[in-house]
């Protein structure tokens, strides 16, 4: 969620203190313009004559003389004229690969520069030449900072074409380094207000980077690379406008997110608390501005104050339930059953929800994150690993509110779920009472981790219809992920149970995967052959259907693929030793009676 549309919300600008997404940054106009042909491209450079002396019979006229200090003048077209030349060659001659080269590089480089200042510098104004100075200054620098970037994400993407999912330690390590050297550049950049775009796209790199590092396990390295992304943009004036904030929300729940991973969820909640201060000293500022907040940036803030409070409220629904030691009076705990039937708010975790957020969307978005545990796989089924019941009956009261909300705000006119074509987001900062497609896939996803089979098979089911009149890849993608795990249940849940959570009304068991099985063309008559079990045939058509016969915007999720993958093995590998063992035993026999005549 958090990496969602990062580099959206960066704008190029002409003026130094502008900010560029890391694609194009932003160069000076002395610097953007390149010649197709410069004097310095020649193999022999020609010197400038050394400055004449300072007698009268001897000295050039100066800028003044040729008429007002403008565009038209022509010693003025001269200099800019030179400058665009040297800065072009630099852009252009700045990869050389040898050391002959790079040293003849700097060589003529440095002559030519030293040329036009000792050329320009008598005849030009003191305020006009320290002006140009500066900015050829600025734009050597600039290529620097972008040269040094460029190297870093090429190392990055050479690891990622050599080792997509990092799996050897040295290709972590290389991403760590790379991660360390965007951190140096930034280093040296941030005092320097007009270097900002510098200090932006690296928090976009690092952020990019440590996505990557945070899916494939390694948060607690990524962590400190976050933290340090999320002050910069603190610490930097010019990205402290209120066109940042959502960048740098971004970064913060990423940090939060980081913090969960490594089971220290007292800091995440303790970091979300403070970006929240963060955010509203911001909102402090603007409204004693003389400018009044505008609608964009209301947007922005109320976006900022759901995504910290959602992170805030994934430990605090937990936390606030936690069995005092110091208490030995038992708490009287509801029965949730009974409470399933009554009307909203109805447990501890309902009214918590009514006090922190104000729309059926961020509610909904508030469970499923307070649900989630990235250490956690789909196909990785069982309950809350703790021994607190009360922390378990929190897991029930979430799945309970879960499934309240998702009928109350998407159920059609027909009774059954409905979607709109919106994201999230956009309804949570709306105030919209309706919850979008994804987050309410992943909430039926975590049912079935949680094994509320009733809840799961019902909602996946309903969702199922919803999906045959949608034809958008990311409708087929999620209705190919329910079916594997409307297959994967009755293989798992050996002892049909139905769960604490009551299903969606008008279900009917086993109906959904059979309607499916029915329309990929399954044919069940060759079902019990060897004594397999039924189901596991059925698990194995419809995973062979869902990959080989889709295209590959539509593949399921590769993570249940794996997993489903790793079941069916387990599940056949004893019949696969048995046959192995029974060929040896036939080709032992034939020895033994060839050996005997």
């Amino acid at each position: 969620m958090a990496a969602q549309g990062a580099t959206s919300s960066s704008r190029s600008e002409g003026s130094s203190a502008s900010v560029s997404p890391p694609e194009l940054p932003p160069t000076r106009s002395s610097t953007s313009v390149a010649v197709s042909k410069s004097p310095l491209e020649s193999k022999a450079s020609t010197p400038s004559p050394p400055p004449r002396g300072p007698g009268p019979e001897n000295a050039l006229p100066a800028a003044v003389f040729y008429g007002p200090l403008d565009a038209r003048n022509p010693l003025l077209a001269s200099c800019e004229r030179d400058i665009r030349e040297l800065l072009g060659f630099v852009k252009k001659k700045a990869s050389a690969t040898t050391e002959e080269q790079r040293q003849e590089f700097r060589e003529r480089c440095a002559t030519t520069l030293f040329n036009i200042w000792t050329k320009y510098a008598p005849r030009l104004p003191a305020d006009y030449y320290n002006e140009k100075l500066l900015k050829v200054g600025d734009g050597l620098c600039d290529m620097k900072f972008h040269a040094l970037y460029g190297k870093n994400i090429c190392n990055y993407q050479l690891v990622c074409d050599s080792d997509m999912n990092l799996q050897n330690k040295d290709s972590v390590s290389q991403c760590l380094h790379v991660l360390s050297s965007l951190r140096l550049i930034m280093q040296v950049a941030l005092p320097q207000e007009q270097l900002c775009w510098i200090v932006f796209n690296g928090t976009i790199y690092i952020y990019t980077i440590c996505r990557k590092l945070m899916v494939i396990g390694y948060s607690s390295k990524a962590l400190e690379y976050l933290l340090w992304a999320s002050v910069c943009m603190e610490s930097s004036v010019p990205l402290l406008a209120a066109r940042h904030l959502s960048w740098r929300v971004t970064l913060y729940a990423a940090v939060c997110q980081c913090y969960y991973d490594c089971q220290a969820s007292v800091h995440g909640e303790a970091f979300a608390r403070r970006a929240l201060a963060k955010i509203d000293e911001l909102r402090q500022l603007e409204l004693m501005s003389s400018t009044q907040s505008q609608e964009e940036s209301k947007r922005q803030y109320r976006e900022a104050a759901i995504k910290m409070a959602v992170m805030i409220f994934k430990r605090g629904v937990f936390e606030s339930r936690r069995k005092s030691k110091a208490y030995f009076r038992p708490k009287t705990r509801i029965n949730l059953k009974e409470a399933q039937s009554l009307s909203w708010p109805r447990t501890a975790t309902e009214r918590l929800l009514d006090e922190m957020f104000d729309s059926t969307a961020s509610k909904f978005l508030a469970v499923v994150e307070a649900l989630s545990d990235s250490n956690r796989r789909t196909l990785q089924t069982g309950p809350l690993a703790t021994d607190e019941v009360e922390l378990r009956d929190v897991v029930s009261e979430l799945f309970i509110s879960g499934k309240e909300l998702l009928i109350i705000s998407n159920t059609g006119a027909r009774g059954t779920l409905d979607f709109p074509k919106i994201s999230l987001l956009e309804l949570m900062i709306e105030r919209k009472n309706i919850i979008s497609m994804d987050v309410a896939v992943k909430f039926i996803k975590l049912a079935f981790t949680f094994e509320e089979w009733g809840l799961f098979e019902s909602a996946a089911g309903q969702l199922s219809s919803f999906f045959q009149r949608r034809h958008d890849p990311e409708a087929k993608k999620a209705e190919k992920d329910l079916t594997l795990l409307l297959t994967m249940e009755p293989l798992i849940n050996v002892k049909r149970s139905k769960g604490l959570i009551f299903p969606l009304e008008n279900y009917k068991e086993g109906q959904a995967i059979q309607l499916y099985l029915k329309n990929i063309g399954f044919d069940g008559a060759s079902v019990n052959v060897c004594g397999y079990a039924e189901d596991v045939f059925h698990l194995a058509a419809v995973l062979h259907f869902c990959i080989c016969t889709s295209p590959q915007n539509v593949q399921p999720d590769k993570e249940i693929v794996e997993d489903t993958i790793m079941f069916l093995w387990q599940r056949c590998k004893l019949g696969i030793h048995r046959i192995s063992l029974s060929r040896n035993d036939f080709t032992k026999c034939a020895h033994k009676i060839s050996t005997n005549k």
